[in-house]
């Protein structure tokens, strides 16, 4: 047996995260070089590890001269408005099946679960033509409601695991001083969850902000695109693909996701492990 404080296994280790660090992080790299680099540079035949004139040139052209900050706006409104609402129903189902006991109360949460099993695309062929029917396609707020497709099971299971461990007396407790469920759940329950909320929250805007197939599908005007397939629309085609552009675009388009969990990284982190101990 390996012993685990042994040179030998700390060398094995070592290499071993380099390897996974070298795996995670080298794409993030060559994105970073590929939009510094001159197109007469990026398209050599033998690419270089290094730029060898710096240019911001790429930039400049996405944010001046496309529709970047257009993408960029509706991403914003699609994934922060699905992300609040997602919550906001994980909240109130999540305590509903951890709290209280009624008649299909499991039944009802493991279909909700099952709609993890079936493809994306595979619902997509069922959102679309009631979409159709009902005036949404087309819209910020078909979009919106079709990201809760997805996201709302898992986040109602994260928020599940979480209201399952808050102690019963502490709730009985509010009641035998006169408190109703509303008042309890509002006023002692949500304030002493907010990192799994914010895990929610987190969770429910990365996914619809990195989505693809839904908004390039249900969103049809150019106006109205989101970041995702308005990226690719605008820098690959069958007849030109402007890497560094691309690559630059990326950049900005991911800084909202990196700024968001910079600063809730914390409660991210705790909301993530405040399900799995007691």
């Amino acid at each position: 047996m390996l012993d685990l404080s042994s040179t030998t296994a700390k060398i094995v280790f070592g290499l071993t995260l380099a390897l996974i660090g070298f795996f995670l992080f080298f794409p993030v790299y060559w994105m970073i070089t590929s939009s510094l680099k001159a197109d007469a540079e990026l398209y050599k035949i033998i690419p270089t590890a290094f730029p060898q004139e710096i240019t911001l040139h790429h930039y400049w052209t996405a944010l001046t001269q496309g529709r970047l900050p257009t993408y960029l706006l509706n991403s914003l409104i699609t994934s922060g408005s699905s992300a609040a609402l997602n919550s906001l129903l994980a909240l109130y189902a999540a305590y509903s099946f951890a709290k209280y006991d009624y008649f299909g109360r499991q039944p009802i949460m493991l279909l909700m679960l099952s709609a993890q099993m079936f493809p994306f695309g595979l619902l997509l062929i069922s959102i679309y033509p009631l979409w159709t029917q009902f005036g949404l396609l087309d819209t910020q707020i078909g979009l919106i409601l079709s990201y809760i497709v997805f996201a709302l099971p898992v986040a109602t299971y994260m928020l599940f695991s979480y209201f399952s461990q808050v102690p019963d007396e502490l709730i009985d407790a509010a009641r035998a001083d006169g408190a109703s469920d509303l008042r309890i759940f509002h006023t002692i329950v949500i304030p002493i969850s907010i990192p799994p909320i914010v895990t929610v929250f987190l969770y429910s805007f990365m996914w619809s902000w990195n989505d693809l197939l839904y908004s390039m599908t249900l969103i049809v005007s150019d106006d109205k695109r989101t970041i995702g397939p308005g990226l690719l629309l605008t820098y690959l085609s069958d007849s030109n693909s402007d890497w560094g552009g691309a690559m630059a675009a990326s950049l900005v388009a991911s800084a909202p996701i990196v700024v968001a969990f910079m600063f809730l990284q914390r409660y991210f982190i705790q909301g993530v492990t405040a399900g799995a101990v007691k």
